[in-house]
């Protein structure tokens, strides 16, 4: 009982550091904005969110703020959903067979450090204009998280666990299924977590490059028709739906990964 009001203490505390946090970085943007040249090239906090909320009744071209949101997120589904699988599965083979690893990992490095909009051009030619590509550009950026971190938590399993476990008389399969795959979860889920916000970055560049709905859309049309208080809505909404993804992924974690929990 003490425990849980310690921990719901703990918690209404963050709570309420996160919300003057916010207070104060939405009072100093008024500040710039009323005060300063800033206002005249940028719009301010009240203008912002009194059109954010305007944008949820009145479309922004063919939808409204919502379903332009929606429609980013179905892209990012896809596109994690493909990516992660093949990253864990690749990840977790390179660091239980060394053959694979042998194999699959100078590939890997290579092509780890290429951020996801230098493929952008390739993608096009590829797949062209349509949703493929997009969908390449996040299985990507969501494939390099995963697969690193699933190969990170195979290699971090402790030796002389293994090497006990076999002693006792366990066979390689059984060591790998019952020390080895728990033990790599927790890293797996960073992993997922990073991969979240790097395919929620990734979709919103490429529909900057092509599309006629996304946040993305609602960004580069706001800058082709000059209007920084829409430029400012799409960004508005990338960085609330990328907090709910985050906090999303971070209860998912508490739930599947009692015995490690990060970020308390």
């Amino acid at each position: 009982m003490v425990r849980k009001f310690h921990k719901g203490a703990k918690n209404y505390e963050k709570t309420i550091c996160a919300a003057i946090a916010i207070l104060a970085f939405l009072c100093i943007w008024q500040l710039a904005v009323s005060f300063t040249d800033a206002g005249l090239v940028l719009a301010g906090p009240i203008e912002t969110l009194s059109a954010f909320c305007a944008a949820i009744v009145n479309p922004l071209g063919t939808h409204t703020i919502e379903g332009h949101i929606l429609w980013s997120l179905s892209r990012v589904l896809v596109g994690f959903v493909i990516g992660s699988a093949v990253g864990i599965v690749l990840g977790i083979l390179m660091g239980w067979f060394k053959p694979i690893s042998a194999l699959f990992r100078p590939i890997f490095e290579l092509l780890r450090p290429i951020p996801p909009i230098a493929w952008i051009p390739l993608s096009i030619v590829w797949f062209g204009l349509g949703e493929m590509s997009k969908y390449f550009l996040i299985m990507y950026s969501a494939f390099c998280a995963v697969t690193m971190n699933a190969y990170s938590g195979v290699r971090s399993v402790d030796p002389e666990l293994m090497g006990a476990a076999r002693m006792l008389g366990a066979s390689n399969r059984q060591v790998f299924t019952t020390i080895v795959l728990p033990s790599c979860v927790p890293q797996i889920f960073s992993g997922l977590q990073i991969a979240v916000g790097t395919s929620w970055a990734t979709v919103v560049a490429a529909e900057m490059v092509r599309s006629s709905e996304g946040v993305g859309w609602v960004i580069i049309r706001g800058q082709d028709s000059n209007s920084t208080v829409q430029i400012l809505v799409g960004i508005v909404a990338i960085g609330i739906v990328g907090y709910i993804l985050a906090v999303a992924m971070r209860a998912i974690e508490a739930r599947l990964c009692r015995w490690s929990v990060r970020g308390k």
